[in-house]
């Protein structure tokens, strides 16, 4: 099992860019798993340029298969006094497979301070408690542990417990986009079993600034209002395990089945 942080160390220079590789063991069905994909367009854009802030946003598309080789571009948009867009290409040998847009923004003085509460609906995993690496035929599923909440959800909803397997020295925000995507969708529930699914498009905003979390834990809980014609849209959420509500996001996926 080759874990990210062996992924983003052995990146290679290329063209305007980095060449890598894709182990199979990261694969979703015959492309890369989004998290991975998303964390290797994350670590190009960090380093494409110096003294960054802290990423704020991501606006992801899923435009291709990737897998096996891969190159990885990253360009500056704008850089103002406070925000900088950079977009971040993630091409195989099918062309272009990840398309992303990433918002780093310092903290800026404001009269708003308004927060939604939101408790923490699943109690975080005690250390030594029994966890599970997904289906095995599912092959990214393995590179983490998971706990989930089977008793507190609905027809068309995901909760669960996830984290890396091998996380050390990772960049916080590259990890956490890293497991962000490792929900199934949640619209997969109402087919009532396998059947072949495709992340669109993703966006998600951080609330704070992601930290380490206590045992590697973050919860992930995906929701999907509405399903037809072979797309599906879900309101997602991450939480920290000390309670405080991470992230937000939303997934357009489609489906076949």
């Amino acid at each position: 099992m080759t874990g990210l942080k062996t992924i983003l160390d052995t990146l290679e220079p290329a063209a305007d860019g980095w060449r890598g590789t894709i182990p199979e063991t990261w694969l979703q069905g015959r492309t890369c798993y989004g998290g991975l994909s998303a964390a290797l367009a994350l670590h190009a854009a960090q380093a494409s340029d110096v003294d960054l802030p802290p990423l704020r946003s991501a606006l992801v598309a899923f435009v291709g298969p990737l897998s096996g080789t891969v190159v990885v571009r990253a360009t500056r948009l704008r850089r103002g006094r406070n925000a900088a867009f950079v977009q971040a290409d993630v091409e195989g040998e099918a062309g272009l497979g990840l398309r992303a847009t990433f918002v780093f923004m310092a903290p800026v003085p404001s009269r708003v301070d308004h927060r939604v509460e939101a408790p923490l609906p699943f109690a975080v995993p005690e250390p030594g408690a029994p966890t599970q690496n997904g289906h095995p035929a599912v092959r990214f599923s393995q590179n983490f542990d998971m706990v989930d909440d089977v008793a507190g959800t609905g027809p068309a909803e995901w909760r669960r417990w996830v984290r890396l397997r091998d996380r050390d020295g990772l960049d916080p925000a590259v990890e956490l986009i890293a497991v962000a995507d490792c929900l199934p969708p949640a619209a997969l529930k109402l087919i009532g079993g396998p059947a072949p699914v495709s992340s669109m498009t993703w966006q998600l905003n951080l609330l704070d600034t992601p930290t380490p979390p206590r045992d590697g834990w973050w919860l992930l809980e995906s929701a999907t209002d509405h399903a037809r014609a072979g797309t599906s849209s879900q309101r997602m959420a991450i939480w920290s395990p000390d309670g405080g509500r991470i992230a937000e996001q939303m997934q357009s996926v489609a489906l076949f089945g």
